[in-house]
């Protein structure tokens, strides 16, 4: 009787044959397709949400109002709200930064800003019940915009996407952010894809002349066979959606 080594051998050759086989009868999959486009420089964007004791959100929004331009010293303010509709007593921002190196180097500077710390941090933190953070980047596809006026009001939506991330949805997707566009009753500010935080989760940024100008416009979307149709793809993809509508405060450079 052989021993066990000896079997050993012809096994392991023939699975190793039938592997190496098996990987020049298969399709190669290249890393473009795989992950699909990528942005060619370190930018991203922090996401910050902070959920306001109900009873403190009017003294939240003075502090931020008094005290935000210590902030602003630091880093890059893209835009910061209040939520008006789909969530209550929120207030989200959004800093941009060069890199992750930039954003620790902004982190310590501010720990160290004695008249942040004393004027707004100690005051805001008894405001203030959560606070989140989500790291993401502009999808390669869309540039940050801005809207044709100040005024209106910005329509937050969270959508929550299967795993895979986009190289699976991101095709499907991009055709019904694009069949919205196309309507021409809401103008794009931003596609946010989550790098940090939870993942697969896009945040779509518009803009509106008012809540009756989108309300209106969605209506009209709704019978658009394109937006039907393109909707009706992408939604083969989508785990959850949140909408919210958000007001500009008054130094938000999006406003």
């Amino acid at each position: 009787m052989l021993p066990l080594r000896a079997l050993r051998r012809p096994v392991a050759a023939s699975f190793a044959r039938l592997v190496r086989d098996g990987a020049r009868d298969r399709p190669q999959v290249s890393a473009s397709f795989a992950t699909g486009p990528r942005q060619d420089n370190g930018i991203f964007y922090e996401i910050r949400t902070y959920e306001v004791k109900p009873s403190r959100m009017k003294e939240f929004v003075e502090l931020v109002n008094q005290h935000i331009h210590l902030r602003m010293a630091h880093s890059e303010l893209v835009g910061f709200w209040t939520t008006e509709l789909g969530a209550m007593n929120k207030a989200i921002h959004i800093w941009k930064y060069d890199n992750f190196a930039h954003r620790t180097a902004v982190r310590t500077a501010l720990a160290n800003d004695k008249d942040w710390q004393g004027k707004f941090i100690s005051p805001a933190l008894t405001c203030i019940e959560k606070q989140h953070n989500e790291v993401a980047y502009l999808v390669p596809w869309c540039q940050l915009g801005k809207p044709p006026k100040e005024g209106g009001v910005y329509e937050w939506v969270t959508f929550q996407m299967k795993p895979g991330g986009p190289a699976l949805w991101g095709e499907a997707f991009r055709a019904a952010i694009s069949t919205h566009i196309n309507t021409g009753y809401t103008k794009l500010i931003g596609v946010f894809h989550t790098e940090y935080g939870l993942l697969n989760t896009v945040h779509v940024i518009w803009w509106n002349e008012n809540a009756d100008n989108r309300a209106s416009g969605r209506h009209k979307a709704h019978e658009d066979a394109r937006v039907v149709a393109a909707v009706r793809e992408s939604v083969r993809f989508l785990e959850s959606q949140q909408n919210m509508l958000l007001v500009p405060l008054p130094f938000s450079p999006l406003k």
